[in-house]
């Protein structure tokens, strides 16, 4: 890493043309596939989950920006590990570290919610393979459960600890690595798909580049998503444990949402198109699985 952050001076200030740490891709809340700081979870709490959303989104974006080295994104990721922790006060450009780290403080929460994720998003900047469903669930745990973490953390935790969350947050992210299967490869040559099970079903990662599934990429993808469906299999005990009635009818929504995902992704093909809801069958899970916990 630099001897200082990206974009400050020896004397503190930021320089007018220092290069800017973060690399905004333009997404938001709409992109996801969970309504993050819905109207489901308690209003005071939504400021909490917005600011944690906020810093999630800022470095992924730095992984995710093709026009950056590897070398730039772990410097970068670095530069907000430190100021999460406080490290060389208050440096600009990291301003969404600083206030993570002051709702941290304020919730008495573990930073590691966060430090994870930095660390998610350094692997992402190197490494762009995985060799079974188990090494990808390595990278999993890092990049995705540490989201529902931070949420049982704020909101009471659970009688079942984090297990469930953590299936389900998993599974969330496998499905995204489904759905933009096409684009990380095109986009950063990563590839999330088990290569174990692409050699053994005869798929070659160049067929990730073409415009639909072969036979044999239709393959690996239908046992990712068997194993996938494993997870929400484990997850199902989730909204039952929660302290939180409202956790519990988002966390509900939220495994209606998976669970319509992967139909959609059996059906479809993720290399043709992006498969995502509907807003119409968006509402519907949220409102179905909301209910379902709202009257357990």
């Amino acid at each position: 890493m630099s001897s200082r952050p990206l974009g400050v001076t020896t004397g503190g200030r930021q320089q007018d043309d220092a290069p800017s740490v973060e690399t905004p891709s333009g997404k938001d809340t709409a992109y996801e596939n969970f309504p993050v700081g819905s109207w489901l979870l308690p209003a005071p709490l939504r400021p909490s989950v917005a600011v944690y959303y906020a810093f999630a989104r800022a470095i992924d974006d730095i992984s995710d920006n093709p026009t950056l080295s590897a070398a730039d994104k772990v410097d970068r990721l670095d530069g907000f590990a430190d100021a999460l922790l406080g490290r060389g006060g208050d440096a600009p450009g990291y301003e969404k570290a600083h206030t993570m780290r002051r709702c941290l403080d304020e919730r008495g929460i573990t930073p590691d919610h966060c430090l994870d994720l930095v660390a998610a998003f350094k692997q992402d900047a190197t490494k762009l393979r995985y060799r079974d469903w188990d090494d990808l669930l390595g990278y999993c745990i890092l990049s995705a459960a540490p989201v529902g973490r931070f949420l049982l953390d704020l909101h009471g935790g659970s009688r079942h600890g984090y297990g469930p969350a953590d299936a389900l947050c998993m599974a969330l992210q496998v499905i995204n690595h489904l759905q933009d299967c096409r684009d990380d490869y095109q986009a950063l040559d990563r590839v999330y798909l088990p290569l174990d099970w692409m050699a053994a079903e005869g798929a070659t990662v160049a067929d990730l580049g073409r415009d639909r599934c072969t036979p044999a990429m239709r393959a690996v993808i239908d046992r990712t998503l068997d194993a996938t469906e494993g997870l929400l299999h484990e997850a199902r005990p989730l909204p039952a444990g929660l302290a939180s009635r409202r956790l519990a009818m988002e966390s509900a929504a939220i495994l209606d949402i998976a669970w319509s995902l992967v139909r959609r992704l059996r059906r479809g093909d993720p290399l043709a198109t992006r498969i995502q809801l509907s807003k119409a069958a968006y509402a519907w899970c949220c409102i179905r699985g909301a209910t379902a916990a709202l009257f357990r």
